[in-house]
């Protein structure tokens, strides 16, 4: 879904003043650390962070404007899923993940409904590892955001129980959007880098076993209420105070 379609309120108050504001103050300062330099004061450092500073921003505001495009109808969108979670009277949570994207991709299209591109990887063999990860390379450095990672079985468990459903790997660039333009400055990584993500992981696995379960109550036919307890569950879940942009 292009962010142009889903969120125009965030674009305009959040992505795009951030990007013009940058362009216009780091513009300026670079301007005037030049007309300094050339009268002789010693600006040289300052003038070189700066201008990572600029191009930081520049890299920021190409990495929001790939997922916008101009919209006046469905047949302008694009949706990539990758599962399929219900159809008449049955979901499909005891197929693998393989089954999902192969079935959809048959369901495609190639205008609004796309195959989304997959890669099966085998954690024992390192080839197999390298190769998904040098697919991941490519795919974010040509704009993608990145890839979802997750078990084979579409629910599976380990020693410790449930297993962790799903894990965004998000690329350098699009993680730019979210934690803003010189996130990758080495302050602001090692900051990122020391937050616990217990909570969130313990947040996501309740919140898909109620999705599950509320599923599999709605397409059994049972009473609306009974699936609406799994969804006031979840949205209980999301009241707690977890950073948003993990």
């Amino acid at each position: 879904m292009p962010w142009s379609a889903k969120a125009q309120e965030l674009l305009k108050h959040q992505y795009a003043p951030v990007a013009a504001a940058g362009r216009a103050s780091l513009g300026a300062a670079n301007a005037a650390l030049e007309m300094a330099k050339n009268r002789g004061l010693e600006v040289d450092e300052l003038l070189s962070q700066t201008q990572e500073r600029e191009k930081s921003v520049e890299k920021y505001a190409r990495a929001f404007a790939h997922y916008c495009w101009d919209v006046s109808g469905v047949q302008d969108l694009r949706l990539a899923p990758f599962h399929l979670l219900a159809s008449e009277k049955a979901t499909h949570f005891d197929k693998n993940h393989l089954w999902h994207m192969e079935t959809l991709a048959q369901l495609a299209s190639d205008k609004v409904f796309v195959a989304t591109p997959f890669q099966i990887v085998d954690l024992g063999d390192e080839t197999s590892v390298q190769n998904a990860t040098n697919w991941w390379e490519d795919l974010t450095s040509s704009g993608g955001e990145g890839m979802v990672v997750k078990p084979l079985d579409f629910v599976a468990r380990g020693d410790r129980g449930l297993v962790q459903p799903a894990l965004k790997v998000r690329g350098r660039e699009y993680l730019r959007i979210i934690y803003g333009p010189e996130y990758l400055a080495a302050g602001n990584l090692e900051r990122l880098r020391s937050r616990g993500l217990g909570a969130k992981r313990s947040l996501a696995a309740r919140e898909f076993a109620l999705g599950v379960e509320g599923l599999n109550r709605f397409v059994a036919g049972e009473a609306l209420r009974r699936t609406h307890q799994c969804v006031f569950g979840v949205l209980a879940l999301e009241s707690e105070p977890v950073d948003p942009r993990l």
